[in-house]
């Protein structure tokens, strides 16, 4: 009697798990469905865990789930964080997600010629993110992120970045950054010699120029050979986007001869040199050609309104170019 009671328990057992591994290689949602967002809270445990995902609308039995991860030896190794249940993912997959802290991903794009501010703007509308820095000023959040530089502008590289839904905003901060920090380094390590620029922040400055002023990719090197050539004789820059940048909120769209004379630390064509900062998130390429501009002589381009530009070495030739296309 006890041998056939021991038996029965031994094909029910059998029969339970059997069960157990066909349901963990079943997907929980079928392909055609949406995937399901959830979140599991910090310090839950594998009972806890599992209620918070079938709470959030998984179609899976709490308890089932818990046991697989025990089965598994997994059950104290699970993540905490915002996940995204994909059709066709099986429970064995789940928990495997779980360990590994696979997060729903999410993602931001940041503008090559955004300014900071517009920056700040994106960032902070993101919906899947925690906004650390919202209550923080420009110069408290570089402190924050562990920045040297006090201002903002130009310091934090334009790119598409990926981060974990419900992710701090100082990591995209802290993230962006540090890559505009790596890519003007290297930059830098490959520049020309002999150009006008006493630290890589000067060339990021000169790089942000040269980021507004380009309608085509392909005229940068030779925007930053004005440029360029422009500081080494000693001449003003006379670049319109710095005087905008000045001028901040009381730039309307158009710019005059009196906003050309008004003096601010960026109007470019009442002061020499570059101005205090970079007025832009410059990209790669401007960064590029900041660092090395093309060989030339020129001194003066004006646009054809086509989104080109003709570039001269000499005033008579650019007045000439500037009645054709301008006036």
């Amino acid at each position: 009697m006890i041998k056939k009671a021991f038996l029965l328990l031994i094909i029910v057992a059998l029969a339970i798990g059997g069960g157990v591994a066909w349901w963990a290689r079943q997907p929980i949602i079928d392909p055609e469905q949406q995937a399901i967002d959830f979140t599991i809270a910090p310090g839950s445990g594998v009972n806890s865990s599992t209620q918070q995902i079938a709470a959030a609308g998984v179609p899976v039995n709490p308890t089932l789930l818990a046991l697989l991860a025990r089965i598994t030896g997994k059950s104290a190794r699970l993540k905490a964080g915002s996940y995204e249940l994909k059709p066709g993912t099986t429970p064995l997959r789940l928990i495997d997600q779980l360990v590994r802290g696979e997060f729903a991903q999410e993602m931001l794009a940041i503008i090559e010629g955004w300014s900071f501010k517009q920056m700040r703007q994106a960032i902070a509308a993101h919906p899947a993110l925690k906004h650390d820095t919202a209550e923080l000023s420009d110069q408290a959040l570089m402190a924050k992120i562990g920045s040297e530089f006090q201002r903002p502008e130009g310091l934090f590289f334009p790119d598409t970045y990926l981060f974990a839904k419900g992710s701090s905003d100082l990591q995209v901060y802290k993230q962006a950054h540090a890559l505009m920090l790596k890519r003007l380094g290297e930059a830098w390590e490959r520049r020309a010699q002999g150009l006008p620029y006493k630290t890589p922040y000067d060339a990021l400055i000169m790089a942000s120029i040269i980021e507004k002023e380009t309608g085509q990719k392909s005229e940068r090197d030779m925007v930053a050979a004005v440029f360029v050539n422009r500081l080494k004789k000693g001449m003003l820059l006379q670049t319109d986007p710095t005087v905008i940048y000045g001028m901040g909120e009381k730039y309307t769209g158009n710019i005059r001869r009196r906003d050309l004379e008004t003096d601010t630390p960026y109007n470019t064509y009442t002061r020499a040199g570059l101005p205090p900062t970079p007025i832009a998130l410059p990209g790669a390429a401007s960064i590029a050609a900041a660092l090395n501009p093309a060989r030339s002589d020129v001194l003066y381009f004006v646009s054809r309104g086509n989104g080109t530009s003709e570039f001269n070495n000499n005033l008579n030739d650019h007045n000439r170019a500037v009645n054709k296309y301008q006036r």
